[in-house]
């Protein structure tokens, strides 16, 4: 793909900053709008992780995460989209426009999506065994996408805290052996330890110390060298929002780490929208792309109530 310059590229209608789900989606919808969109995207989207998706409607044989995206890449440049790999370090705020910058990057645009995801955070795992894992469904994130999957097999949920308690008492409606895991020290109140305990969930109290995956089971490796097996883990250890562009915007933030929207996917300031898991709802691909569908329509309504072209309401 050819390199944009600040010379060669025209005053975009919208800047759609990430290429996952969400920012491919509005980038369909503007194109369709005969809005002059460009996403810039790093490569570096959750849904690359998936390995196939089951739950996302109109696939019945399911749709591996970088097949999706790639149809959705090809969709939008059919309709016009400009698809640029990069990534923005820095967006300025003018009188009527965005000023977005990164390496070999200049664009400007007259208003902002903001698509910029999440980053779970992994258990200390090399990247090719993190990605051999999961490609072998032998490490898994996300309940709600692939629970079904995992329906009556030895788990283990790695997360010492509330935050693992949840995700274990998720995963119970799927199988009855499941082990609560920590790499450090547990953090359970006795509410939840009666929680776990009436529901048949085991807490083990040593320390996780590393992970095996190499078999056809995972093998834990305990802080006094026991070893344990499981036919899958769950790390619950979050994960971090991709907010420095928000944050260096002053954008008003919502549950700590996500961008606050409206019911339009307005952001706090004008011009600028969100979209995605950078904003607090339930992390799927579907409701990526319900936000996006919804801030896009909204987006290009707002340009046509600054160009005059409808009144506003």
């Amino acid at each position: 793909m050819a390199k944009e310059t600040e010379q060669s590229v025209e005053r975009l209608d919208c800047l759609i900053v990430g290429g996952g789900p969400a920012g491919l989606t509005a980038a369909i919808y503007l194109a369709r709008y005969h809005r002059r969109v460009a996403v810039v995207d790093d490569g570096n989207s959750r849904a690359l992780w998936i390995p196939i998706s089951h739950n996302h409607a109109g696939f019945p044989d399911g749709i591996g995460g970088a097949e999706l995206l790639g149809r959705m890449r090809v969709q939008a440049e059919r309709y016009g989209a400009r698809l640029m790999n990069g990534r923005v370090d820095a967006i300025e705020a003018a009188e009527d426009c965005f000023l977005a910058r990164g390496e070999d990057l200049a664009l400007e645009a007259r208003t902002l999506l903001l698509a910029t995801g999440t980053e779970n955070r992994r258990p200390n795992v090399d990247p090719a065994t993190h990605r051999a894992a999961l490609d072998r469904g032998l490490l898994r994130y996300c309940p709600v996408c692939d629970g079904f999957e995992a329906t009556g097999q030895a788990i283990g949920v790695i997360g010492g805290d509330a935050r693992g308690v949840a995700e274990a008492m998720f995963l119970r409606t799927y199988s009855n052996d499941i082990t609560l895991l920590a790499t450090g020290r547990i953090e359970i109140d006795e509410d939840d330890r009666a929680l776990l305990g009436g529901t048949g969930i085991r807490i083990e109290e040593r320390s996780l110390e590393g992970l095996d995956f190499s078999e056809n089971r995972v093998t834990a490796r305990l802080q006094d060298g026991t070893e344990l097996g499981f036919d899958t883990v769950y790390p619950a250890l979050g994960s971090d929002s991709n907010d420095v562009l928000a944050q260096a915007l002053g954008l008003r933030m919502g549950d700590g780490c996500c961008i606050a929207v409206d019911q339009k996917q307005r952001t706090s300031h004008e011009g600028i929208y969100a979209a995605g898991d950078i904003v607090y709802a339930l992390d799927q691909i579907s409701v990526a792309m319900g936000h996006a569908a919804i801030a896009a329509t909204a987006l290009h309504n707002d340009l046509r109530v600054r160009d005059g072209q409808m009144r506003a309401g």
